[in-house]
């Protein structure tokens, strides 16, 4: 993990430009910081990977800023003078605006990034946080949000049609449940960002079951088995101690 004062550039510096050519713009991120070292370290980072940046000191200037020029995204701080991250999500939402948010937050609690899911958050970073993982998360979000309208997602040859419900792995259709379906979306949604079992319940089952329940682990098993038909490589990995991202490594 790294001060995101001391933000340093991954290892590929384009990452983003590959994005950049799949939606034909490139997206506008609004941060909303009111510690200016973060906030500008932030931005520095963000514009060298190309991305237009617009920053806020509080939330009450990003909501006006939003709403002069709206955002593709917008990275909150949960504690904000003039409008905290939590109320500048709701007041969105209640609006109808669904732009992906992703909240930066110093609270380590389970119930604090609760209440920042429960406010309409697409998801949280806790400080200190890698600069890797910020940006893999940014580009989930934003592939989210490019995928809305019934595209396809994809991981390697793993193809999801989200409208009809249907998965294909090298053009061979798939027969799962319902529940996995749900979870093999939510993963390649999140493609390269590791989840950990605490999001997978809440997204998944709505928070009903206990994040040390065996059921997360038993539906891994499941789709595994019918995603790794006649020797194909692993998508979906066991990150030990935290979660489970997918990912096609490399062969």
């Amino acid at each position: 993990m790294v001060d995101p004062i001391d933000l340093q550039l991954p290892d590929d510096p384009h990452s983003v430009l590959t994005l950049a050519c799949e939606t034909a713009t490139v997206p506008t991120i609004l941060i909303a910081e009111d510690d200016r070292r973060i906030r500008d370290s932030l931005e520095r980072a963000l514009i060298i990977e190309g991305y237009d940046v617009v920053t806020a000191p509080d939330g009450a200037r990003a909501l006006e800023l939003h709403a002069e020029s709206p955002a593709d995204l917008l990275l909150l701080d949960v504690s904000m003078p003039n409008a905290d991250g939590l109320s500048v999500c709701r007041r969105l939402r209640d609006r109808g605006d669904l732009t992906p948010v992703l909240m930066l937050t110093a609270r380590h609690e389970v119930h604090d990034r609760v209440a920042g899911l429960d406010a309409g958050a697409d998801d949280y970073l806790v400080k200190p946080f890698s600069l890797e993982e910020l940006l893999a998360r940014l580009r989930a979000r934003l592939r989210n949000t490019s995928d809305a309208d019934g595209v396809a997602l994809s991981v390697g040859d793993l193809v999801l049609d989200i409208d009809g419900r249907r998965v294909t792995r090298a053009g061979r259709a798939l027969d799962i449940s319902r529940t996995e379906f749900d979870l093999l979306e939510v993963m390649v949604r999140n493609a390269g960002v590791v989840l950990s079992r605490d999001q997978i319940y809440e997204t998944v089952w709505d928070g009903a079951l206990d994040p040390d329940s065996k059921t997360l682990d038993v539906y891994m098993g499941y789709l595994r088995k019918k995603l790794e038909v006649d020797g194909a490589p692993r998508l979906l990995h066991t990150v030990r101690g935290f979660g489970y991202v997918a990912r096609l490594d490399e062969q």
